[in-house]
Order: C-alpha cells, then sequence, then structure tokens
C-alpha cells in the first residue's frame, strides 16, 4: 500500500469523477443516514469468510471478485474506502483488497463524519453496471504465518505489536510484543489520523520504528488492517500482517505472556 493511503475529504472531492468510493457501514446507514455522492454500499460483513471455522478472515477470490464486479469495479480502478468507525472497517476492506492484487487504495481520513461536514451527501443509491473483476497474486503481500510470527518473537530486528486495547493485552498477548492499540493513532476530535509526527512519537516510542520489521496482530485482523494502512502511509515497508493473529495462535496452543 502506498505512502498516500490515506486521504482528506477535500482531495476526494476534486476527484469524485475519477475514483471509485465504497461505503463499508450496513445497508441501513447508507441508505437511510446518506452517503458520499457515487458511493457502492459494500457492507463489512459481505468481505469476511462466513466460514464458522474462519470467521473473519478472507472472504475467497471468487467472492471477492464477484463483490467487486457487481459494485462496477474492475482491477485497476482506484478505490477509496470509509465507514464510520475512524476507518478500522474501511481498513479491512483495503488490506483485503490489496491481498488480492488490487493496487491504487486509499483510506478516507476521518470517515463519513469529514465528508458530512464540509461537503453534500445523498441518499440516492448508485446503480453500477455490472463488470468482471479479476483477481491477481499482488507481487508481494503482507501476511505471515504462525510460523514466521514465531521467529519475529526472538527476532532483535522485528518488533510485534498488539493492537488490540490495553485491557485486552494485560489479559494475555504473544511474548515480547508491544501494545499500541489503534486508537491511539487516532485524533478523538476530527476522527482521523493524529499528526504526523504525534503518530511517530506514539509507534517510535514504543520500539516501532522504520528500520524494524514490523509484525501486526490483533484478534481477528480487523484492528491491525487500521494499523497497517497507517504505517504505510508513513512510509513503513516491511510490515509483516497476522492474519490469524491471536485467535488462531490460541487455537495452536501458543504461548502467552499477561503484564
Amino acid at each position: 500500500m502506498q505512502d498516500t493511503a490515506v486521504v482528506s475529504a477535500d482531495w476526494l472531492s476534486e476527484r469524485l469523477d475519477e475514483v471509485h468510493i465504497v461505503d463499508v457501514r450496513d445497508g441501513w446507514e447508507y441508505e437511510g443516514i446518506g452517503h458520499l455522492p457515487g458511493a457502492v454500499n459494500i457492507p463489512f460483513d459481505e468481505f469476511r469468510s462466513a466460514d464458522a471455522d474462519d470467521a473473519g478472515m478472507l472472504p475467497g477470490a471468487e467472492t471477492w471478485a464477484e463483490l467487486l464486479g457487481n459494485a462496477g469495479i474492475s482491477e485497476n480502478d482506484t478505490i477509496v474506502a470509509y465507514d464510520d468507525m475512524h476507518g478500522v472497517f474501511a481498513a479491512r476492506f483495503l488490506v483485503t483488497a490489496e491481498l488480492y492484487g488490487h493496487e491504487n487504495l486509499h483510506l478516507l481520513d476521518g470517515d463519513f463524519s469529514s465528508w458530512q461536514g464540509t461537503h453534500e451527501t445523498t441518499t440516492n443509491a448508485s446503480e453500477p453496471e455490472t463488470v468482471t473483476y479479476r483477481v491477481r497474486e499482488p507481487e508481494e503481500t503482507p501476511l505471515v504465518s504462525r510460523e514466521e510470527v514465531e521467529s519475529a518473537i526472538g527476532d532483535s530486528d522485528a518488533v510485534l505489536v498488539d493492537t488490540r486495547d490495553p485491557e485486552e493485552f494485560a489479559d494475555g498477548h504473544l511474548p515480547n510484543a508491544v501494545n499500541v492499540d489503534w486508537l491511539d493513532l487516532v485524533d478523538d476530535e476530527t476522527r482521523g489520523l493524529k499528526p504526523q509526527d504525534e503518530l511517530r512519537d506514539v509507534l517510535e516510542s514504543n520500539g516501532v520504528t522504520p528500520d524494524k520489521r514490523v509484525v501486526l496482530y490483533c484478534n481477528t485482523a480487523r484492528r491491525i488492517s487500521h494499523s497497517y494502512v497507517v504505517l504505510s502511509h508513513l512510509g513503513y515497508d516491511d510490515i509483516g500482517f497476522y492474519e490469524g493473529s491471536l485467535t488462531e495462535w490460541i487455537d495452536s496452543d501458543g504461548e502467552l505472556e499477561t503484564a
């Protein structure tokens, strides 16, 4: 994901005819509260696996291709995604897109509220023409296996980052992990990212520096998606995305530490 991964409402307003906008909120919010002009609705639950043994993980290439094709999006289109939860659900959509080979991906900074406060919204649902979406194998993938996570635990050139809240971290976390709650990167007032100097202070004070291999985890890969987008936006280029996260780690009897 590029270092322009996070964009402002003003940036987007100048490019409405050049991008495809994806609203990942529930349908009733999209229709009842309103949405960005031209936005299509792909609710969060539609792009996660529905398999009970794999809940919350990738939906599968065929499902993904059908979702985007039905939304009128092809594999070469530029996508801007948003939600109303500081971007965490939209970030999961964008990471999923990247893992299926899509490029040119952006997160709307400040979520729906950043647009709603200064720009026009609509309740008119988009009716895109269906296209064929082709899933591609990405040149590189940030996905890491459980074995790679184990290697990172004992690697002084790597830092394992738990993106859950401090209470969850205290109850049990992967050995040697540091805790950087994804919400620590968000400004409560603007609902968008904190200024870049503050973001770097939060990260680097916890040892999360650009020269290290950064491996992210949470419970089911939602919160790490936001952290992944932020780190990409800041120019970090060695990021591991442990999609199985704590759920897989515990299921395979992985060791935990408590604070």
